[in-house]
C-alpha cells in the first residue's frame, strides 16, 4: 500500500503544480459546457477522499467535521469566489489528509466499512483498500477536467 499512498500524494502534488500555474481568476472561472470549475474539482478531492475513508467506515459520524466539505461535496457546485487563503489551505490539506489516512491505514483504524458502489464508476467498495484505490481514479478523473477546464480558460484569453 505504501506504492498506493505515493502515487497518491504524487498524483496531488501533479494538480498543485496545476493550481500553481493559474491566476485566482482563472481557478474560479468556470468554462463554457462546465457546471463547475478548477478549484472546485481540487476541494471535491480533498473533502470526498476523507468523507469515504473516514464516514463510510464509521470513524466518524458527520462529514461536516471536514472543512469546506459543503462547498465541494457531491452534488454542489462552485458558489463563492475562492481566494489565495483557501486555495493554500486547500493544497494544503490535499497532501495532508492523505498522510493521515495513510498513518491510521497503518495504525489499523480502517477496520470495519458501509459497502459503497461509487456513481462514477459503480465500483464497489467493501474494504478500506477499495476506497483508497478507487480514490486514485477519482483523483485523477477530476485533475482530468481540471486541465480540460485549462486549455479552455487560456483560449479563451
Amino acid at each position: 500500500m505504501k506504492e498506493i499512498f505515493n502515487f497518491i500524494i504524487d498524483s496531488r502534488k501533479a494538480f498543485v503544480r496545476l493550481l500553481d500555474e493559474l491566476t485566482l481568476d482563472e481557478l474560479n472561472a468556470v468554462p463554457e459546457g462546465f457546471n463547475n470549475n478548477i478549484i472546485w474539482n481540487f476541494g471535491h478531492i480533498v473533502v470526498s477522499t476523507q468523507t469515504l475513508c473516514y464516514v463510510r467506515t464509521g470513524i466518524l459520524q458527520d462529514k461536516l467535521v471536514f472543512k469546506y466539505v459543503e462547498a465541494y461535496e457531491k452534488g454542489s457546485k462552485p458558489s463563492y469566489y475562492v481566494g489565495a487563503a483557501e486555495v493554500q489551505e486547500l493544497k494544503e490539506l490535499a497532501l495532508s489528509s492523505i498522510q493521515q489516512i495513510e498513518a491510521d491505514y497503518l495504525d489499523g483504524r480502517f477496520k470495519t466499512i458501509q459497502p459503497y458502489a461509487t456513481s462514477t464508476y459503480n465500483a464497489q467498495l467493501t474494504q478500506i483498500e477499495d476506497v483508497i484505490i478507487t480514490s486514485i481514479g477519482h483523483d485523477n478523473l477530476h485533475f482530468g477536467y481540471a486541465q480540460a477546464q485549462r486549455r479552455m480558460i487560456k483560449k479563451q484569453q
